[in-house]
């Protein structure tokens, strides 16, 4: 019961969230520029359930990885020729730009879902930050020459006013051999500090030496949760948002350039084993879980492969440039491609979350 309750329910309701968003999406837009959808299905092969209300059906089908909005007129048939009628609910006889919009709309619905998780979190949760305070002061560093110590709350680094330690890291991560001016808080006291911080090298989240300038202070790991008004939750959401697609996109980089060894690569299982331990501490941490895999979903799909969304999208943009779509040759040995890739990668990450439940 513990299995289905924190790992197989919440990675199926988390899993069918996200691709309903980014079949609605699709869905929408085609709606919207009037194309005739003939099915939207949850799932991928033989159906479960279904029920037709005008002129779609709605699905619910055996695989759940993935899903699928299928309009009228979405392939070429040259054998069965459209009357000028059907042709305004075809896909194929819509303008490039609008297809091209109706391909973008399901990852781009999957980023606002995104946004729209982050700022409904931190509206209800608030924002956890690190407190500034000292937890540790390095042998022999620029804070201990200084006369910094261990218990000290920072308030204010030349003159601008600290409330997290990541303003910290942000006031002084290009000052190397500059003079700061620290003002702490120590026993009620407030003191004020010179630090010269030393040019040091370091890794960032990639692996990657980068060089920085450090003072040689670590946090106590203390945290504090701010409340937000709706306003400041927006803006906050907007920006997790962006960081996480910046973050996902250089992740991409980094793997076509062997920074990040293909093998840190996960997939459903791992989503699921995160799932529930996230399920197992709160359900309430799943939403911005949930908003992590929905941005990694829409670049994912956005990415210029034939058989999704992005190597689409790439097809348009040929036949907007050159005037006429792709022959159905080119196009289906292109998609075949894709396809190889796509098992590959999936095979690539199912072995990698195998791999990580023997280790």
């Amino acid at each position: 019961m513990t299995f289905f309750s924190y790992y197989l329910l919440p990675f199926l309701i988390i899993l069918g969230i996200l691709i309903f968003f980014h079949e609605l999406g699709h869905f929408i837009f085609a709606k919207y520029f009037g194309v005739r959808v003939l099915k939207f299905s949850l799932g991928f092969g033989k159906k479960l359930v279904g029920r037709k209300w005008g002129d779609t059906e709605y699905l619910i089908s055996m695989i759940p990885l993935g899903g699928y909005v299928k309009m009228f007129g979405e392939t070429d048939d040259d054998s069965q020729p459209l009357t000028p009628e059907e042709e305004k609910y075809s896909f194929s006889h819509q303008p490039v730009l609008k297809r091209m919009a109706i391909v973008a709309a399901g990852p781009v619905f999957n980023l606002i879902l995104a946004l729209v998780i982050f700022c409904l979190f931190y509206i209800g949760v608030g924002k956890q930050i690190i407190l500034p305070e000292v937890g540790q002061v390095r042998e022999n560093s620029p804070a201990q020459t200084a006369g910094l110590e261990k218990g000290d709350l920072i308030v204010a680094v030349d003159g601008r006013q600290i409330f997290s330690w990541d303003e910290i890291k942000e006031a002084v991560h290009n000052r190397a051999g500059q003079r700061v001016i620290f003002k702490i808080k120590r026993n009620q006291e407030s003191l004020t500090f010179t630090v010269i911080p030393e040019e040091s090298l370091s890794q960032n989240i990639f692996g990657e030496k980068i060089s920085t300038a450090l003072v040689g202070i670590v946090a106590s790991g203390k945290f504090k949760t701010l409340s937000l008004t709706a306003g400041a939750a927006v803006v906050e959401g907007g920006k997790k948002t962006w960081d996480i697609i910046r973050l996902t996109c250089l992740t991409v980089v980094k793997l076509f350039e062997r920074v990040i060894p293909i093998k840190t690569l996960g997939g459903p299982i791992l989503i699921g084993q995160m799932t529930g331990q996230l399920a197992q501490q709160s359900f309430v941490y799943l939403l911005p879980f949930m908003a992590v895999i929905s941005i990694n979903l829409g670049i994912l799909n956005l990415l210029p492969i034939p058989i999704l969304d992005g190597g689409f999208i790439v097809f348009l943009l040929v036949e907007l440039i050159i005037g006429k779509p792709l022959s159905l040759k080119k196009r289906d040995m292109a998609q075949k491609v894709g396809l190889f890739l796509l098992i590959m990668l999936m095979a690539v990450v199912i072995f990698n979350d195998v791999t990580r439940l023997f280790q």
